[in-house]
Formats: structure tokens, C-alpha cells, sequence
């Protein structure tokens, strides 16, 4: 992957992938640039190319044996990673699975800014790592429209 500065990486549920795509296309209308997940080379290739179905790819990729080793993970990882490091802010799609969780806490720790769209309906300490929430995919566009948000 050529390095490319991104203002937004979308974290979701590959099974959520159609609104992390509709969140995308809504930020570049915004004239934002956007690192989407599910839009990458590599997900094309290794994930969504396993079968049009998204819960048959999932299951799919989920059972690789010996993922440490399997060359399509280690694909996927590291440009992910690449694009999470150019990026200015990482929005997170609620719910998340794992590695969703996982890419929050990169991006905290590597000081970008977080924004968590969803409802948190139980206390969790650790989504104080989160600098914005916003209930609504539409209030978090919104705030972007208002320059509340760059």
C-alpha cells in the first residue's frame, strides 16, 4: 500500500460492512478523505473474495488455520495499520467486535483523535478514551457541516 494521509479510518463489523461504506461515501460528499476497511485492496481480496455472503465470508476467514502464519491476515493487518498511522481521527462504528476494540486503543495510544458513533447504554470506563460520541451516524455528519468537527 503507497502511504496517503487520511482525515477519517472507519472502524466497524466487517458484517456492518454497507454502513461503514455508506459512512465513507457520506464523508467524502463531506470532501473528507477516508480509509474504509472494507473498501481495501487487501479485504477485496482476502475476505470479501471468499464469497459474496457476507456471514459466509466471515465464517470463512474466521476459520483460517494458522492465521499467525497465513500471509492473506498479515495483508490485512498491515494496511490496516499503515492506514490507521495516517490518519487524523479514527470513527468508530458501534458495535465492534475484537479488533475493532484493538484499533480504539491503537489509536488512543498513538494520540489520534477517536469519535465513537453509536448508544453506550452501560458504564465502560475505558470508552472514556473516546473524545466525541455521537447517537446518530446523521448528527455525527452533522457536526462535520457545522464545523464542529475538521
Amino acid at each position: 500500500m503507497r502511504s496517503m494521509h487520511y482525515d477519517y479510518f472507519i472502524v466497524a463489523r466487517y458484517r456492518n460492512k454497507e454502513q461503514a461504506i455508506d459512512l465513507a461515501d457520506r464523508l467524502r460528499a463531506a470532501k473528507k478523505t477516508v480509509y474504509c476497511f472494507a473498501e481495501s485492496e487487501p479485504s477485496a481480496q482476502h475476505v470479501a473474495v471468499l464469497d459474496d455472503d457476507t456471514e459466509a465470508a466471515m465464517a470463512a476467514f474466521e476459520s483460517i488455520e494458522n492465521w499467525r502464519e497465513d500471509p492473506r491476515v498479515r495483508d490485512i493487518f498491515e494496511t490496516d495499520m499503515e492506514a490507521l498511522r495516517a490518519s487524523d481521527a479514527v470513527v468508530v462504528l458501534m458495535p465492534v467486535g475484537k479488533s475493532g476494540h484493538i484499533e480504539s486503543g491503537v489509536a488512543y495510544g498513538l494520540g489520534k483523535q477517536t469519535i465513537m458513533i453509536g448508544e453506550q447504554v452501560e458504564t465502560e470506563s475505558l470508552y472514556l478514551i473516546f473524545d466525541q460520541e455521537f447517537s446518530t451516524v446523521d448528527l455525527f455528519i452533522e457536526s462535520i457541516g457545522s464545523g464542529l468537527i475538521g
